[in-house]
């Protein structure tokens, strides 16, 4: 097979890949100087609507209504709009080996394409129930979501299973997201997870208290503390129960598993230094190999704002990262500088008629102010962490846009708090102040 070669690769076409190519086109990229190399089939989209709009039953999100760049607010890419700017889309091509030394890929067709600069930007992959050798886990009807394929398939088994009976397996981004949009398909829901309450990496006791009711009244079955330890099958091989650690049976029609996933770092290993299981970069998402830039899911990188360094998996470091690492790119070809890449930490949800905005940290104190019972009428609650007698974190339920811009300038700022029980009387007052 012919090697094609290009000046600047991006592995990988989520999110990252849409807004880095919006980026290169920007800085002036030139027609063939650019490839970016995907296993999907599909030109870079808005991963978030997948769980989302992709799922309603009315006023459907399908493409290409959410390729990038539509979730900030920006043009539409469309493949017409990659080949006008000479952009080579590689789609449906899995990439088997990456020689750094060498610059080059190598497809699982056996292509080989070579490049002078590489940004590295795969992602993430599912964490799957089969990884664990949970028994009739490769049963049908036994879902993922990552890609739009997934998607696709979660959509057939909705309309083929109508009224029928859902098991999300669980209490994180993907099970809320997803008990609710099954819900509103009219599907019967319980929600399986081990931990004490819903996405313990963000939620305090306080906030998932609220939306454990909320679903409640919507009628999901919450089960709590429990694992999935085994799936029953029909003669078809598609899944028919799901079989508690806690001994319960629960009948299904669907499965849904969402109990995290994994950077795609492997075809890097022993190549760039890694760390705290991503690539490791500096401020620019340049990795220990020059030429080779890492963003979004799979990069460590330093977060000023707290003079540590992390690994973000969310759409919004995504993006950002991207932009940031082809404008490092064209500043080092030039000979000039940018700016440090300044994060702050932002996380979001949707569900039903909710809407959840965080921003900063969740370390520290925690003071709740607001109406978080699941039966309020405004849903309009929130949370500020407090560390060594500042506000590092913030979260708000149903805020405004107004309100949601002025909990992000809190988050950054870090004020000094005098008194938690003076914070939790003022509650979203305090951070109108900044």
């Amino acid at each position: 097979m012919a090697e094609k070669s290009f000046k600047y690769v991006i592995l990988g076409g989520g999110v990252a890949a849409g807004y880095a190519a919006r980026e290169f086109a920007k800085q002036g990229v030139q027609p063939g100087e650019l490839a970016i190399i995907s296993k999907e089939a599909v030109a870079p989209y808005e991963r978030p609507a997948l769980s989302k709009g992709y799922l309603f039953p009315e006023g459907t999100a399908r493409l290409p209504g959410f390729h990038v760049c539509v979730g900030s607010g920006g043009e539409r890419l469309l493949p017409e709009w990659y080949a006008e700017k000479g952009i080579a889309l590689i789609l449906s091509t899995e990439i088997v080996k990456a020689d750094i030394t060498a610059k080059t890929l190598t497809s699982a067709a056996g292509q080989t394409f070579k490049y002078q600069t590489l940004i590295i930007a795969t992602g993430s992959t599912v964490i799957k129930l089969t990884d664990f050798g949970v028994q009739g886990a490769d049963a049908k009807n036994i879902f993922y979501l990552r890609e739009i394929d997934d998607a696709d398939k979660l959509v057939e088994a909705i309309k083929a299973k109508k009224n029928g009976k859902a098991v999300i397996v669980g209490g994180g981004y993907i099970g809320l997201e997803l008990s609710a949009a099954l819900k509103i398909n009219n599907i019967d829901v319980s929600m399986v997870y081990p931990e004490p309450w819903c996405m313990p990496r963000l939620f305090t006791a306080g906030i998932a208290a609220f939306y454990e009711g909320y679903y409640a009244n919507k009628g999901i079955n919450i089960i709590k503390g429990t694992v999935a330890v085994g799936f029953g099958t029909n003669a078809d091989g598609e899944v028919t129960e799901v079989k508690l650690k806690d001994g319960r049976v629960l009948e299904a029609d669907i499965v849904v598993v969402g109990v995290g996933g994994r950077p795609l770092t492997a075809l890097f290993k022993g190549q760039v230094v890694e760390e705290k299981g991503g690539i490791k970069t500096d401020a620019f998402f340049k990795t220990s190999i020059p030429g080779v830039y890492a963003v979004g899911d799979v990069a460590t990188f330093p977060l000023k704002l707290y003079n540590d360094i992390r690994r973000v998996e969310h759409v919004d470091h995504a993006r950002k990262s991207a932009e940031q690492a082809v404008k490092a790119i064209f500043a080092s070809e030039k000979g000039t500088s940018i700016d440090e890449y300044d994060y702050l930490p932002y996380f979001y949800s949707r569900a039903f008629d909710l809407s959840w905005q965080f921003y900063g940290d969740n370390v520290g104190d925690t003071v709740l102010f607001g109406d978080n019972s699941p039966t309020s009428p405004t849903h309009k609650f929130g949370t500020y962490w407090i560390k060594d007698g500042k506000v590092v974190g913030v979260f708000l339920e149903s805020g405004t846009p107004e309100e949601n811009k002025a909990i992000a300038k809190l988050a950054r700022v870090q004020p000094a708090v005098s008194s938690l029980d003076e914070l939790g009387k003022e509650g979203l007052a305090f951070a109108s102040k900044f």
